[in-house]
């Protein structure tokens, strides 16, 4: 049997959404959710049997005996499973506890995008123009880049994303965030020469994210003063925990130094879940969630650097084939084809699995290849397929 044919049982047991949910959200309308962490915080459902082979079976992958030592094998420091609205599976490894916050790395790039979103929302950025004049680069070429370039991966600069084992004078991403960069990362990341036109090929970049996060500030901080982020975007889906360093000019790390706890970021996972909505409010604007979780242009143009696996939309991976390069399936088989994540370094995701009205959680310190997130939603699907969230009344 092959690995797609074993999850699709675990994805008709967990069953679809609401079809009232899913109208709701084709025409831009807020659906309703009647258990929602907005209302008295999260919900939790029945705790399953300790015997439960679903269970078993979870644990057993996600909290194995640690290495910390040799920093070996799979080492999940929170794990949240949230279905229906509700937590029905909540761990935590080694000295991490609920109410600790994580550096989640890149995790971040798709919190730029909400505050892009908002911004989107109230008329202060559009997508589809220039970068400029948000952003003053040194090099002005950069100004033919549009929004959704950036947010695209494909700012068409010469940059080099590599870390661990790279010195600041080869990584680009090194050099921004530790070197030459660090006091002011946007301005350092605008004077980088063009290697082709914006829009001509996808190239993961942590300073196009950062680039992101200068345009997100020059946007929201004229009305939300410097506390732009928590005003615009954190204190309205209740999130408390975020800690989100910012370099020596006042602009956010968009790239990867924002921390939050797991419940948090489950918060944010519901956001995009309920199509931007939140407990019947619209934050992102319509569209944005189907515009950020399709195959973004550059991808399919020349996925330069990309190789393999998830794809990207809008600072957001996608379990997408992409046959054109020689990906014919979803990446993910255990997955659904529709889920997407905000994925960070170390194996950090907010996974999002719309069809089954899902969200995993996970915060880690993997430093091998022993961890997979087909394995982590495989067994995720299979423990929320035979332990469901309760029907909310």
């Amino acid at each position: 049997m092959s690995p797609l044919a074993f999850a699709l049982p675990l994805l008709v047991g967990l069953g679809a959404r609401p079809a009232a949910a899913e109208d709701a959200a084709a025409d831009g309308a807020c659906p309703a959710r009647p258990t929602h962490p907005a209302r008295g915080g999260w919900t939790a459902a029945p705790p399953p049997a300790a015997g439960s082979p679903a269970l078993q079976a979870l644990e057993a992958w996600a909290f194995p005996p640690r290495d910390d030592a040799a920093r070996a094998g799979v080492r999940t420091d929170g794990l949240l499973v949230v279905h229906r609205g509700q937590i029905i599976y909540e761990r935590y490894g080694a000295d991490w506890t609920a109410d600790r916050p994580h550096l989640v790395w890149s995790v971040t790039k798709t919190f730029v995008n909400g505050l892009l979103a908002v911004a989107a929302r109230e008329g202060r950025f559009d997508p589809d123009s220039s970068v400029c004049p948000a952003l003053q680069p040194a090099n002005p070429a950069l100004c033919a880049a549009t929004g959704a370039d950036l947010l695209s991966f494909s700012s068409g600069l010469a940059w080099r994303e590599t870390y661990e084992g790279s010195p600041p004078t080869v990584s680009s991403v090194l050099a921004m965030l530790y070197g030459q960069g660090r006091d002011d990362m946007a301005a350092f990341v605008g004077q980088h020469p063009l290697e082709a036109p914006p829009g001509s090929f996808f190239r993961y970049s942590s300073g196009d994210s950062v680039l992101l996060s200068a345009i997100a500030r020059a946007a929201l901080e004229p009305r939300y003063g410097p506390r732009y982020a928590s005003a615009a975007l954190f204190e309205p889906l209740g999130i408390r925990s975020a800690v989100w360093e910012a370099d020596a000019a006042g602009t956010l790390v968009g790239s990867s130094w924002l921390h939050l706890t797991p419940r948090d970021m489950a918060r944010y996972g519901l956001l995009w879940l309920d199509q931007g909505c939140w407990d019947g409010a619209r934050i992102f604007p319509e569209g944005w969630v189907a515009r950020s979780t399709q195959v973004n242009p550059a991808v399919r143009k020349d996925p330069r650097e990309w190789g393999s696996g998830p794809v990207q939309g809008w600072q957001v991976w996608l379990n997408q084939p992409l046959p054109e390069h020689g990906q014919p399936q979803p990446p993910l088989p255990d997955a659904p084809a529709t889920a997407f994540a905000a994925l960070g370094h170390w194996r950090q995701a907010i996974w999002v699995l719309p069809e089954q009205d899902l969200l995993v959680i996970r915060t880690g310190d993997d430093r091998d290849d022993t961890f997979t997130h087909n394995e982590l939603l495989r067994l995720a699907l299979a423990f929320a397929a035979a332990h469901p969230a309760p029907e909310a009344p």
